[in-house]
């Protein structure tokens, strides 16, 4: 699968998506994943940050409130033009732009940051856009991003559930299976029949990486690794919302953050 069949795919996925997220079925995102990634960034307010794979604009917006000043980019054109509406609704000064993070229209050394939420995983040449980060962030400059994680959602996964629905153990194989391309077909676990009748699930092309290549990759690129973070549901958090309640087994995430040497 290339570039621009991935670009198609999502695409194709990117008013849905944009409805479904806004709407809240995004729970892993809303509930855990993106506070655990603010969480874990450093301080941003008056630094220049790119959004790498930026979707609808939700995360790059959160950054933004932090104080920084982002743009963002996304290969779905419809993804780009549903960001710009909620920049136009509420300015917070971010330019967005359809772009691929394999080949990133910007100059050397032009960001302090950048960011990218799950999505360096959905791109073929993962090994490429870690270096066009490297390339357009400034020494001493970082990335951070994150991804499903690969020791815990690789080629096969199975929740398994005792008779009461608590999640009891995560089934895995297939973590030596490199994926190219292979398309993945479901929708936000929360989403409702009706929903469902309404929009066909999500196309998602799939690119397994192990996390000693993703290692490997980080570094050739030339970042130093600084902190990795699995976000895991409290017990709060897992009453209050069931479906995130198997990241208490395992995580379903990783975030890395990675530093650009001065």
């Amino acid at each position: 699968m290339q570039d621009r069949d991935v670009a198609e795919c999502w695409e194709a996925n990117a008013d849905a998506w944009t409805r479904h997220v806004r709407a809240g079925f995004d729970i892993y995102r809303d509930a855990l994943n993106t506070p655990a990634f603010l969480a874990m960034l450093p301080r941003v307010s008056g630094l220049s940050g790119l959004d790498i794979g930026c979707g609808e604009g939700a995360n790059t917006r959160q950054i933004a409130r932090l104080g920084a000043i982002m743009q963002g980019i996304d290969v779905a054109p419809t993804f780009v033009r549903h960001a710009r509406t909620a920049e136009a609704a509420e300015p917070l000064g971010i330019v967005y732009q359809t772009a691929d993070g394999t080949n990133l229209p910007f100059e050397e050394n032009g960001f302090d940051f950048a960011t990218a939420f799950m999505s360096l995983m959905d791109i073929p040449d993962q090994a490429k856009v870690l270096r066009e980060a490297h390339r357009v962030v400034r020494r001493g400059g970082f990335l951070q991003f994150s991804i499903l994680h690969p020791c815990f959602v690789p080629a096969y996964r199975k929740v398994l559930r005792d008779g009461d629905g608590k999640t009891r153990a995560v089934e895995v194989g297939g973590y030596f299976d490199r994926i190219d391309g292979r398309v993945d077909t479901w929708w936000f676990s929360t989403l409702s029949a009706d929903a469902r009748e309404k929009d066909a699930p999500f196309r998602i092309p799939r690119f397994h990486r192990t996390l000693s290549e993703w290692v490997k990759m980080i570094c050739e690129a030339g970042w130093v690794i600084e902190q990795f973070a699995e976000p895991c549901a409290d017990a709060e958090l897992a009453e209050r919302e069931p479906v995130v309640a198997d990241t208490r087994v395992v995580p379903i995430s990783l975030i890395i953050r990675a530093r650009k040497p001065t």
